[in-house]
């Protein structure tokens, strides 16, 4: 018997068109692998079995099976976006818990390119932090369950990490894509302002947060972003989104913390001198540089996290949130004025600007060391958590300041065998390009799709 667990989307979909198998024997399957390991993972706030294999049978029906780029494919969607018939909780008990009357924009494209929606992941209280857990579950690494998968799109990624899906919808607002990805393995990219639509929470954080796909390949996360766009898919992965054939690229490479004071480990900063190599053989023109940060980088980033924080917590009653996301929230009321005017963000973009007008791309690690242990972070002290998000995830939030697109790719391994990653940065627009990038290293240096949980 064909085992579909651990397929990719592109596969699965593609026999799904062709009649090999069934969506509900697809839905079956990842539904029987969630209900085996979730207890150890904590992926799931909800699992939609009965739903899914009901909507599956509706994929089969559909007159249009032969052209649906995700043909039965299983789909797991971050909790702060709306999934019809399912409360969006956000990760805390302040939120209704009241169904949603209709699926947000990026789930309906799923849907709409024959995607089944199997359950809804847990996220950090108002997916503020780097690590998931929660009133309502916590999310480990499948790698190594001792730690955190990440945040705050971590139930997303241990949900793909763990085979329990093929791709899963997250979004990134200060790393909260590229960071679970990097924990966990996989490949991920937070598009550029504006080529999927956000609709997250109250304003995007101030415009900085994207939807975007977790995947365990390359081809997979083409795929699910340019369905998330609303691109031209067709039904031939090869077809989509499929970059401009270009000649080498000039590629910058800075191991160094954008943030002053954090350090990047070694296992981190080998990765990013690997994968340089890498990319020499495979005939670029890469480069030891260093972009210009400013040293008030650290105040910007916490100006506008905190601010976003302060946004999305000021409908609810404060009583129900945590401690962490209080004072969270509290600090950010103070910078509100001086973030909505945009200037910090618009002078990082002219300070960066130039940069990349000599180079391509910027080639990064994607975290300063493996991520924390997987603990009760919600009940620890607001410093603590910052100190501990920081210090592991300093790379990030750059590219959602400047608003420009950014990757994180796995590559290379620590010690206890878990995964690590690099980071590929590009100016606006250069998303195929990075795409490209990624797929020569993942063609180059293959990775091992999902943890060995077996």
């Amino acid at each position: 018997m064909t085992s579909w667990v651990g397929r990719t989307a592109v596969e699965i979909a593609a026999a799904v068109r062709e009649k090999q198998v069934t969506p509900r024997e697809v839905v079956a399957e990842h539904l029987a692998r969630i209900e085996r390991l979730d207890g150890r993972i904590g992926a799931f706030r909800v699992v939609r079995a009965q739903a899914a294999l009901a909507e599956a049978d509706e994929v089969a029906a559909r007159a249009d099976l032969a052209e649906l780029p995700l043909a039965g494919v299983p789909v797991a969607v971050k909790d702060n976006l709306a999934v019809r018939g399912e409360s969006t909780r956000v990760g805390s008990a302040a939120t209704p818990d009241l169904p949603a009357d209709a699926d947000h924009v990026t789930v309906a494209r799923l849907r709409a390119a024959g995607a089944v929606v199997v359950g809804l992941t847990n996220v950090p209280e108002l997916c503020v932090f780097g690590t998931t857990e929660g009133v309502h579950g916590t999310a480990r690494n499948p790698w190594d369950t001792s730690r955190t998968a990440g945040g705050s799109s971590g139930g997303s990624a241990a949900a793909v990490a763990a085979g329990m899906v093929p791709i899963a919808l997250g979004n990134d607002g200060m790393g909260s894509l590229r960071i679970p990805a990097a924990n966990c393995g996989l490949v991920t990219i937070k598009p550029g302002h504006g080529v999927v639509p956000a609709g997250i929470g109250d304003g995007d954080w101030f415009g900085m947060s994207e939807n975007g796909p977790l995947a365990t390949t390359v081809e997979d996360a083409r795929l699910m972003l340019a369905i998330l766009a609303d691109a031209d898919t067709g039904t031939d992965a090869a077809d989509t989104v499929r970059s401009a054939e270009r000649g080498a690229l000039k590629i910058a490479v800075s191991v160094r913390s954008p943030l002053a004071g954090v350090t990047v480990s070694g296992p981190y900063t080998g990765a990013a001198r690997e994968a340089a190599g890498v990319l020499v053989r495979a005939g670029h023109h890469v480069e030891r540089a260093e972009p210009p940060y400013p040293l008030s980088l650290s105040i910007t980033s916490l100006a506008h996290w905190t601010a976003g924080t302060a946004v999305d917590a000021a409908p609810l009653d404060p009583r129900l949130l945590t401690r962490r996301t209080r004072v969270h929230a509290a600090i950010g009321r103070r910078f509100l004025n001086g973030v909505r005017d945009g200037s910090a963000r618009e002078e990082l973009r002219r300070r960066l600007e130039p940069f990349f007008a000599e180079y391509d791309v910027l080639l990064t690690p994607a975290l300063a060391r493996r991520s924390p242990k997987s603990v009760a972070w919600h009940e620890r002290g607001w410093l603590r958590n910052v100190l501990a998000n920081t210090n592991y995830s300093p790379l990030t939030p750059p590219w959602n300041l400047t608003g420009w697109p950014a990757m994180a790719v796995p590559f290379g391994t620590l010690p206890s065998g878990a995964p690590t990653a690099v980071q590929l940065v590009g100016r606006p627009g250069s998303e195929d390009e990075l795409l490209r990038l990624a797929g020569q290293l993942e063609e180059l240096r293959p990775w091992r799709r999902t943890a060995p949980l077996d």
